[in-house]
């Protein structure tokens, strides 16, 4: 009787650890639990100036904002400075401002005029900014205009930025592109190029991407990051053979055309390169991984599936960021994470949902036309949320839910009522015909879902503030209103895009942005009112209409959109003058945000998130933990 009990307790006990085995390969997500403690892991940072812009609003009406950065002290305060022509410099301000770091101002611009500010902490004045300057009698208009140097045939398109220089303010890297097509269309494309701008419109350098790189969305992600921490930010991209640098010399074969008769690059070899951020000089060159081995073990056999790439910036130690670069996610999926450090390019880790390690293929099928970086269980290091999947900082999966490939995912702290981070994805033609599906971040535990066939867009940001948290709405079979962050429709109708989302006016909501145009949601009568149209700008994309960049780049922490003027001769940042009473450090130091603008021109470009509750009835935002004090190589 004992040895048939114990026997019947063996079987048991083996069922359950079977069963426990067995879960992870499938990818079940477990119960909600709240995030481990965070431990003290200090991240390396940009160290960011003041970032003053001003702009000219006409009749000498001139709003200025500045910076409140991730280090500066509770109590800093601000002193407002203005200098006409030669004249000594005059504080316009009677008392430090401690509020919001905006000002406005009306001054005789018939001179040359700049604007400074200076931090005081204690009642001493701290060291003066840059300043932003104004020529002559400025235009009134609400841009920076910023000359390019477009080549004959080109189009400017993404963008992304950098202290290339290290001198505390951002530098634009913009792609340019002559015939981009998307995977699934057969056909010659051209030859991408990257630009690097100073602010000023200088280009600093020029680099040729080759005819061996095909040209398009899905093709061409490059990360502009800081990699080694020395204070200046590189270029990381995938290259080819003849690949130009910025200085002239050529990666690989110079005259090595890799195109097949239906222009897909289907043979050669496949590079990744880390350029140098204030002369494109290629400073290291490696094998891609993965390779492309054969075409047909990603999907397709005609070379649609198996060139669809995506990358991030990740903090995979919690102090040092790496760059991950991926391919396919419609099969096989694969993530390789690099590090640059002291002049090498190293491997860190890479996932492969096909190498035959128990629970892997469940990650086949679950990427996005983007990803998304965050520190999901709390143990501060970056993991990658790569669609309906999850893969950890240590390069070994987390939980794969099995909904499935979808166009986009939002992730940030949606509910603030809910235990750490929450994720809002959207799916195509699921076996489970889920459409949208909300869910925990760390355990991938399904919250909320929404039936529905093929869902092509769908956004998820504070727009409404009856409601606490994020609201959410896509567009699909079957899908209407907007919902709260328990599922429940909260509005019948809903904004007419589900595309972007921009921080802009005065308040905490965020406000909706498509193609060239911004919208601001009143939720009683569900409508929208159109708070800025960017005349004589055109979008980018097709019809996914994104802008070159929309992130925290200059002044206060309200967001600044990047477009190019419709004859492409110019970038416009388009920055706000809505006053504001809300004080918040620049976002770009708040660490999920600044690696959402990293990777918001890869695949199809998706709005930043903060790392915190972002919206009504928002808590301070916590502290930081990062540095700004650079590396040695």
């Amino acid at each position: 009787m004992f040895k048939a009990g114990a026997v019947a307790l063996g079987a048991i006990l083996l069922l359950t650890l079977a069963t426990a085995a067995f879960v992870p390969a499938l990818a079940q997500p477990g119960p909600t639990e709240a995030p481990a403690p965070r431990p003290l892991l200090t991240r390396q940072m940009e160290k960011l100036g003041r970032g003053v812009v001003a702009i000219h609003q006409g009749g000498g009406k001139v709003f200025v904002s500045w910076r409140l950065l991730g280090t500066d002290p509770d109590n800093v305060a601000f002193n407002v400075y203005r200098r006409s022509g030669d004249e000594k410099p005059v504080k316009l301000n009677a008392e430090p401002l401690t509020k919001a770091t905006c000002y406005q101002d009306t001054a005789d611009l018939t001179k040359s005029t700049a604007y400074f500010v200076r931090p005081v902490l204690d009642g001493t004045e701290g060291v003066a900014s840059a300043p932003f300057s104004f020529p002559t009698d400025p235009p009134a208009r609400a841009y920076l205009a910023i000359p390019i140097q477009t080549l004959p045939g080109h189009t400017p398109n993404d963008a992304a930025v950098g202290d290339l220089d290290g001198d505390g303010e951002y530098e634009i890297v913009l792609k340019q592109e002559q015939r981009p097509r998307d995977n699934s269309q057969k056909g010659t494309t051209g030859e991408t190029k990257l630009e690097a701008y100073k602010l000023d419109g200088t280009l600093l350098w020029r680099i040729n991407l080759g005819k061996n790189i095909r040209e398009g969305a899905h093709y061409t992600q490059f990360l502009v990051y800081d990699f080694d921490g020395d204070g200046k930010a590189e270029v990381i991209c995938k290259t080819a053979d003849g690949t130009v640098d910025g200085t002239g010399t050529v990666i690989g074969v110079p005259k090595a055309d890799h195109r097949n008769a239906d222009g897909y690059v289907l043979t050669g070899p496949e590079f990744l390169t880390v350029f140098d951020g204030q002369t494109g000089k290629a400073l290291a060159t490696v094998d891609y991984v993965p390779p492309r081995g054969k075409v047909a073990d990603w999907g397709d056999a005609y070379g649609n599936r198996v060139d669809r790439f995506l990358a991030g910036v990740a903090y995979l130690d919690g102090e040092r960021p790496s760059a991950v670069f991926c391919r396919g996610y419609y099969t096989r999926t694969v993530l390789a994470a690099w590090d640059w450090r002291g002049g090498k390019l190293t491997q860190r880790w890479t996932f492969d949902s096909d190498d035959g390690t128990t629970g892997n293929r469940a990650y086949r099928g679950q990427g996005d036309h983007s990803l998304s970086v965050a520190d999901v269980d709390g143990d501060g290091k970056d993991d990658i949320i790569y669609g309906a999947c999850c893969v950890g900082s240590n390069g070994k999966g987390l939980y794969s839910t099995g909904l499935g490939h979808g166009d986009a995912l939002h992730v940030s702290d949606l509910d603030p009522d809910h235990p750490g981070l929450e994720v809002f994805n959207i799916h195509e033609k699921t076996r489970k015909n889920v459409g949208v599906s909300f869910r925990d971040a760390a355990t991938g535990k399904v919250l909320w879902e929404k039936p529905s066939a093929d869902v092509g867009r769908g956004v998820a940001m504070d727009i409404d503030p009856r409601h606490k948290g994020y609201e959410s709405w896509a567009s699909g079979p079957g899908l209407s209103g907007v919902w709260n962050v328990k599922g429940e429709q909260v509005s019948r109708r809903k904004p007419r895009s589900c595309n972007f989302g921009v921080w802009w006016d005065g308040d905490l909501l965020r406000e909706i942005l498509d193609r060239t145009t911004i919208t601001k949601w009143n939720w009683e009568p569900e409508t929208e009112t159109t708070l800025l149209s960017a005349t004589g700008c055109a979008s980018n994309n097709g019809t996914k209409a994104t802008p070159c960049l929309c992130a925290d780049i200059l002044g206060d922490w309200r967001e600044e959109v990047i477009w190019r003027s419709a004859d492409n001769k110019e970038l416009r940042i388009y920055t706000t003058t809505i006053p504001t009473d809300h004080r918040l450090y620049t976002l770009m130091h708040d660490p999920q945000y600044r690696l959402s603008a990293a990777w918001q021109n890869v695949g199809y470009n998706q709005p930043t998130q903060s790392g915190f509750y972002l919206g009504e009835g928002m808590k301070p935002p916590p502290r930081p933990r990062i540095t700004t004090t650079p590396v040695s190589r």
